[in-house]
């Protein structure tokens, strides 16, 4: 498990003072670990009952990120008592009587409800700027508000230069002392690329260069209407996650639904979970046939994604890995596409799937090695309807011929 200590993360937040308390920060820099250790801190030693909420932008996205992340601090350091814990209402009340509450940005009677002593807005730059004013003006006590800065958002245009009870603070990595070496490295080795270093390696706000995918929508929900073309499959197991995404067809577009990700999953879990969905053809990494043909083994029909596709298709470097990750991306860019808002890892992989830059910052044609994994998965299960999608935008554009009634009578 992850060990907890008291960094220079926590010594700068528990330092905060103003009613707003903005952190921002690069990758592994510690945010929301060291604010979620002094907001439990603040709890157990309250001389009156408090309540503390601590709000992100979607259910899922609270469940896999600070309501894990607070379980673990309080498990590690001994804390945890099950009996209080009311998982229904996702409240933990402490030996003292305060309250930590986690609920959602999209519950729309929460942040309009009662009034609290404490909040914590996750991944701010991911909620709207109404989400805040609701919680600011009932919290009574404080604000903070995290986030990675790759874009400006409503905290620069709205609060920090208009009020004066602000405090804002900048961590990157070197301020978690708890961060292995391993990741130091890793974090390190990209200390060339110009644009993701300011942002995930300093903390400092920029504009992430090459973005792969934009303008991609949040769905509360998969329609009823919308239909199962395909299962797009990434493997992976100690190194690298698992992604399992299912893929619909609704109103003109793709709606991705994220069914599996993570390590450790064996190609029997793959084909466990797929027996217990709707089924669709599932494409998958053609450079593992072993896996795929022990998958279709148990019954699960399968194929290997066909990178030649791309020569078919038009791509002008045939019969290459490049060739073909370049074309597919292509393919992905032209169609409208929406993700379910449970799909956590896709999400994120969406936000932070980018081009490579070199060291002048100039975009090269290849994404980056991290948050690929979900997004390759897309790109098997998207290109594999390559002869459809051309077959359609070929009908679009052949013109309507009218029907001669005297050739076709009663028709």
């Amino acid at each position: 498990m992850q060990k907890f200590k008291k960094t220079t993360a926590t010594k700068k937040i528990i330092a905060l003072k103003s009613k707003i308390r903005a952190v921002q920060g690069g990758t592994s820099a510690s945010k929301t670990i060291s604010i979620l250790i002094y907001l439990i801190a603040r709890a157990q030693s309250d001389k009156t009952k408090t309540l503390t909420s601590v709000i992100s932008e979607s259910t899922p996205h609270l469940k896999r990120g600070a309501m894990r992340d607070f379980k673990n601090i309080m498990q590690y350091q001994g804390y945890w008592k099950d009996s209080l814990w009311q998982a229904t209402d996702s409240i933990y009340t402490f030996e003292t009587g305060s309250q930590i509450e986690f609920f959602s940005a999209d519950q729309s009677d929460k942040l309009r409800g009662g009034r609290r002593d404490r909040a914590f807005l996750n991944e701010a730059n991911n909620l709207t700027l109404d989400a805040f004013d609701q919680i600011e003006v009932r919290t009574k006590d404080f604000v903070f508000l995290d986030w990675n800065p790759t874009s400006e958002f409503w905290f620069y245009s709205e609060v920090k230069d208009k009020r004066k009870d602000v405090d804002h603070i900048t961590l990157n990595y070197l301020d978690n002392e708890a961060l292995s070496q391993e990741i130091k490295s890793s974090i390190e080795a990209r200390k060339g690329r110009k644009g993701w270093w300011q942002v995930y390696g300093l903390g400092e706000l920029g504009e992430v260069e090459g973005k792969i995918f934009k303008d991609w929508k949040i769905l509360d929900e998969t329609p009823h209407e919308a239909k199962l073309e395909r299962y797009g499959l990434n493997f992976g197991y100690t190194n690298h996650p698992c992604a399992l995404v299912a893929i619909y067809r609704y109103n003109g577009g793709y709606i991705l639904d994220e069914i599996m990700y993570g390590r450790g999953i064996t190609n029997q879990n793959i084909s466990d979970t797929l027996k217990n969905e709707d089924k669709a053809l599932v494409v998958a990494d053609s450079a593992e046939p072993k896996s795929i043909d022990e998958i279709k083994s148990y019954g699960i029909n399968i194929i290997g994604c066909k990178k030649k596709t791309a020569q078919i298709y038009g791509s002008l470097e045939v019969g290459s890995e490049k060739s073909y990750v370049k074309w597919s991306i292509g393919v992905v860019q032209d169609e409208r596409i929406s993700i379910t808002k449970r799909s956590i890892n896709v999400i994120k992989e969406y936000r932070n799937y980018l081009w490579q830059t070199d060291r002048d910052g100039h975009i090269l044609n290849r994404p980056e090695e991290p948050f690929h994994y979900s997004m390759d998965a897309v790109r098997y299960g998207i290109t594999s309807l390559a002869p459809i999608i051309n077959k359609r935008d070929l009908m679009r554009s052949v013109p309507m011929i009218p029907r001669d009634p005297r050739k076709h009578p009663g028709r």
